[in-house]
C-alpha cells in the first residue's frame, strides 16, 4: 500500500492543559520521521508556543471535528487512513463510527476507554492494565510518547550521586498549570527551610503573580520563568524536579530526573500511586489535600515539606530515584506505537 495519511485529534488550552497535544506531537514526530503525512485536528487556544511547535514541524492544524459524523467527514475530506483520538471530551461513539467507515482508529486513554470501540488502544501509564477491550491494547511505560527534544536529551546512564550545598530545583505543572499548583508547591518548598535555587515555570499571569508573592527564606532564590521549549535542558540541569503526575512523568523518567510528584487531578491518581510505590518518584500527596484549610491542610503541607527536605539533603536518595526512573522509560515508546499502527494498517490492506 502507499504511505498512509494520519490525523491526530486533540485539544489544548489554558483550562484543558497541553498533555494531550504534547503526546500527539511526539507521535507526529515519529510518523513524520517515517515519511508519513500528518495533520492535527482540534482546538489550540491561547497557546502561541504550542501552535509554533506545530508550525515548526510543518504540521497543519485543522479545526474540530467533534461529533462522530464530523470525524468521519473530516477523515474522508483529508483522505485519512488512520485517526488518533486523544480526548476525554469527544463522543465515545466516534471511534466506532470511524472504524465502520474504514478508518483505522487508535484511542489514547488513561485507565478508562470511555466505551470507545477502537482498533488499537494506548495507555502509556506505568503498570496499566485494562482487560476486555475489543481491540489490541498497548499498555505501560514501554509505550510512553516522548518528543524529539526529550529523547535526544536522554543521558546514556542515570546521573551519579552529586553533593551540592544549594540544590537546583525545577518546579513545573503542565504547560499551563491549569489547576494553579505552582504557588502551592513553591510555598511548600520554601517551608523546607533548605537552601535552594528554585526555578518555577509559570504558565499564566495570575500564577506568576502568586509565585512572585512568595518570600524566599535564607539561602533560597525563587525565579519564575514562562513556558519554554528548553524544558528538557532545565530538567537535566536540576538536582530535583517537582511536578504534576501527568504526561510529564514519563519525560522525567526518560531523562533520569530525581523527582517529587503531586497528584493534581483525579485521573492521575492511579498512575501516581503506582509510580510512587515502585520508587520512580517521591510522592507529595494530592493537591486538594495540600490546599485544604485547617489542621488537615497544615498536616499535608508539613508532610510534603518533610519529604522535600529529605530529598534536598540526601544526594543518595535523589540518585536512587533517578536510577529507577531512568531504567523504566527508554525513550523508544513512540516507535513501538507507530510500528504497531503501521503493521496493523498494512496487514488490513493485504487481500484475504
Amino acid at each position: 500500500m502507499s504511505t498512509p495519511r494520519v490525523g491526530l485529534r486533540c485539544d489544548a488550552s489554558p483550562r484543558r492543559g497541553v498533555g494531550h497535544l504534547v503526546r500527539c506531537l511526539a507521535l507526529a514526530e515519529e510518523f513524520l520521521a517515517r515519511g508519513v503525512h500528518v495533520a492535527v485536528f482540534g482546538t489550540v487556544e491561547r497557546l502561541p508556543w504550542a501552535t509554533a511547535e506545530l508550525a515548526a514541524r510543518g504540521i497543519p492544524l485543522h479545526p474540530g471535528p467533534d461529533s462522530p459524523a464530523e470525524l468521519v467527514e473530516a477523515a474522508r475530506q483529508h483522505h485519512l487512513d488512520v485517526l488518533v483520538l486523544d480526548s476525554y471530551e469527544l463522543d465515545p461513539a466516534g471511534a466506532g463510527a470511524l472504524r465502520a467507515a474504514g478508518v483505522f482508529t487508535l484511542a489514547v486513554i488513561d485507565g478508562d476507554s470511555r466505551g470507545q470501540l477502537a482498533d488499537l488502544y494506548l495507555d502509556q501509564n506505568f503498570g496499566a492494565e485494562l482487560p476486555g477491550l475489543p481491540g489490541r491494547l498497548l499498555a505501560g511505560s514501554g509505550y510512553a510518547l516522548l518528543r524529539d527534544s526529550v529523547i535526544t536529551a536522554r543521558p546514556s546512564a542515570p546521573p551519579p550521586v552529586t553533593t551540592v550545598s544549594r540544590p537546583r530545583v525545577l518546579a513545573f505543572f503542565g504547560g499551563t498549570d491549569a489547576v494553579g499548583a505552582a504557588p502551592v508547591l513553591t510555598r511548600v518548598l520554601v517551608a523546607t527551610g533548605h537552601p535552594m535555587d528554585l526555578t518555577v515555570i509559570v504558565g499564566r499571569p495570575e500564577v506568576e503573580a502568586e509565585v512572585e508573592d512568595v518570600a524566599p527564606g535564607r539561602g533560597q532564590v525563587i525565579r519564575p520563568v514562562p513556558p519554554t521549549g528548553a524544558l528538557p535542558a532545565l530538567i537535566s540541569e536540576a538536582d530535583l524536579v517537582v511536578s504534576a503526575a501527568g504526561t510529564s512523568t514519563w519525560e522525567l523518567c526518560c531523562l533520569g530526573a530525581p523527582a517529587a510528584l503531586v497528584c493534581v487531578v483525579d485521573n492521575q491518581r492511579e498512575s501516581y500511586t503506582r509510580v510512587v510505590r515502585h520508587g520512580l518518584a517521591a510522592g507529595l500527596g494530592e493537591l486538594p489535600e495540600l490546599t485544604a484549610a485547617g489542621v488537615a491542610g497544615r498536616a499535608a503541607r508539613a508532610a510534603a515539606a518533610r519529604t522535600l527536605h529529605g530529598l534536598l539533603s540526601s544526594p543518595q536518595r535523589r540518585a536512587a530515584l533517578a536510577a529507577q526512573a531512568w531504567s523504566t522509560v527508554d525513550g523508544q515508546g513512540r516507535a513501538r506505537v507507530v510500528d504497531a499502527v503501521l503493521d496493523a494498517v498494512r496487514a488490513a490492506a493485504v487481500p484475504g
